[in-house]
């Protein structure tokens, strides 16, 4: 179905090639997962897929592409429109109405449906998605992860041949990423359909991928078990079988649990020692009865959050929850409707340093070159010159400084804000949705630069999705639901307890509550 012939690419900025005589083929009706450090050209091959690389990238590109036996190296992506259906890393920047019904009927109208079949369609896509309820809702009020999943919507709608889906449950809590991609494993299995898929947490996906194309130095592309085995990217699942030695390699829960049988049974007789969370220190800001509304819905219903100096915290909840309205609030530069938010021992959260990275980072970008934006940031917190390139490339290496902050991946885009927003040590940080469009290596590089501020007296809230992020760097876990605090208590008790918010290795070792592949090493030995 998908052929390239000696593919390669280098951006009309850069001497350096990102795809370099890259050839592979992708049969029909096959989910190829692609996989590959942050910055390493996923992106850039998703697009030559349908020639948005380089018809709207700009660039050099060599070679040939077939999409189902025809040579489309020379078409526009325009007469790809019926065959290709493409969802980028960005849903906002690809919407191109105003409410949820007119954007999933769009394409379908651009490409002549009658009016008829897209109104089945539309109904039909709505249900899929569970977003019915959303149907006149503003695109713009959505929240990240409902705006993902109109995005998919909107392309599923036209029934293409082939999918391309660039991070497509980065921005979902853990209900919606299985939704979505149990609708596109269907759509696979039932319907026949090509889905290459690319996405950075590995652990949702590669139990329905045919095939895996690990992207690098070199595009290698083979079987999701045998390849995986020797990437230097896998998810903990994957890293916890090779570390002990499991034949076969498992690659879901359930192949994972009974090759752990004899280690649990194990446990059942001596609970191995496991570390305790630390006591609360005193605390660094106390919001009290916050209240958010727009218009008469209320995001935020009078929530009442301590946090200690110190600390690492995770906010978790469903997409729309209030995440990221609460998060505002506490910053002072959003929307606040009711309540107080006191940074102790300082006056206005502005001045007191509370720092805000907010789910779309590319908001905070404004200059013409990475290199421009670190020294801003260095001039701005009083720091000495490359003092943020430095933590930029301990982040994220490989970004060029001369690159335009536009021409990054979204992973990159968010290594850069987190940087300049990190370089001056805030005393509280909050981060929504950190760990958007990074590797698991940039995400351990996050973890550091997060404990090395907690151990530094600095208090940290992370709002996420991500699991296994939360299991490695937070001490507290916080829940919400319908704009309230449901739940707030020890990462431990909160994760291991729960169905929904468990790891994979508290999957695979329940009932014994062990978080993290290094805890379940150091338990068996």
């Amino acid at each position: 179905m998908i052929r390239f012939e000696d593919i390669t690419f280098r951006y009309a900025s850069s001497d350096t090639l990102r795809l370099t005589s890259v050839s592979f083929e992708i049969e029909e009706g096959e989910l190829c997962l692609v996989v590959g450090p942050t910055g390493s050209g996923k992106s850039t091959l998703l697009g030559c897929i349908n020639n948005l690389v380089p018809r709207f990238t700009g660039g050099v590109r060599t070679g040939r592409v077939f999409i189902d036996g025809v040579d489309t190296t020379l078409l526009q992506p325009r007469e790809l429109a019926t065959t290709i259906g493409y969802v980028g890393q960005d849903p906002l920047a690809g919407f191109v109405t105003d409410t949820v019904e007119e954007e999933l009927a769009y394409s379908m109208e651009q490409l002549g449906f009658a009016p008829a079949e897209m109104r089945r369609r539309v109904e039909e896509t709505l249900d899929l998605l569970g977003i019915a309820e959303l149907r006149a809702r503003d695109l713009r009020t959505l929240s990240g992860g409902q705006q993902q999943r109109v995005a998919i919507g909107s392309v599923l709608a036209s029934s293409p041949k082939v999918l391309v889906l660039d991070e497509p449950t980065s921005a979902l809590d853990p209900i919606a990423a299985e939704e979505v991609l149990a609708l596109v494993s269907r759509l696979v299995r039932d319907l026949g359909t090509t889905v290459v898929i690319a996405e950075h947490r590995m652990e949702r996906v590669i139990e329905f991928a045919d095939s895996v194309l690990l992207v690098g130095d070199d595009v290698l592309h083979g079987d999701t078990r045998s390849l995986l085995a020797s990437s230097p990217i896998k998810p903990p699942l994957v890293e916890l079988g090779l570390r002990m030695g499991w034949q076969p390699l498992p690659l879901t829960i359930r192949e994972g649990r009974r090759l752990a049988a004899p280690q649990r049974r194990a446990w059942a007789g001596a609970t191995p020692a496991l570390r305790a969370p630390e006591p609360p220190s005193e605390p660094s800001l106390s919001a009290r009865d916050v209240i958010v509304r727009y218009g008469a819905k209320v995001a935020v219903g009078g929530v009442d959050l301590t946090l200690h100096r110190g600390e690492v915290v995770a906010l978790m909840g469903r997409n729309g929850c209030g995440k990221s309205s609460l998060m505002w609030a506490m910053h002072g530069a959003g929307r606040r409707d009711g309540g107080t938010v006191t940074v102790h021992d300082a006056g206005n959260p502005a001045e007191a340093g509370v720092a805000l990275v907010p789910q779309t980072p590319s908001d905070l970008l404004y200059l013409t070159s990475v290199a421009a934006e670190c020294a801003q940031s260095d001039r701005a917190s009083g720091l000495p010159e490359g003092s943020t390139l430095a933590l930029l490339r301990r982040l994220v290496p490989g970004i060029e400084p001369e690159a335009h902050p536009r021409d990054l991946s979204e992973g990159q885009k968010l290594a850069v804000v987190l940087a300049v927003e990190l370089a001056g040590n805030p005393p509280v940080v909050l981060l929504d949705e950190p760990t958007r469009g990074l590797d698991y290596a940039a995400k351990q590089a996050l973890s550091e630069i997060v404990a090395g501020m907690a151990a530094e007296g600095r208090s940290v809230l992370i709002a996420t999705h991500d699991v296994e992020m939360v299991a490695q760097t937070c001490e507290r876990v916080i829940v919400m639901a319908e704009g309230e605090l449901v739940s707030d208590g020890p990462v431990r008790e909160i994760l291991s307890s729960s169905a929904l918010l468990a790891t994979q290795v508290a999957k695979v070792a329940n009932p014994t509550p062990v978080l993290t592949v290094e805890e379940f090493i150091d338990a068996a030995r």
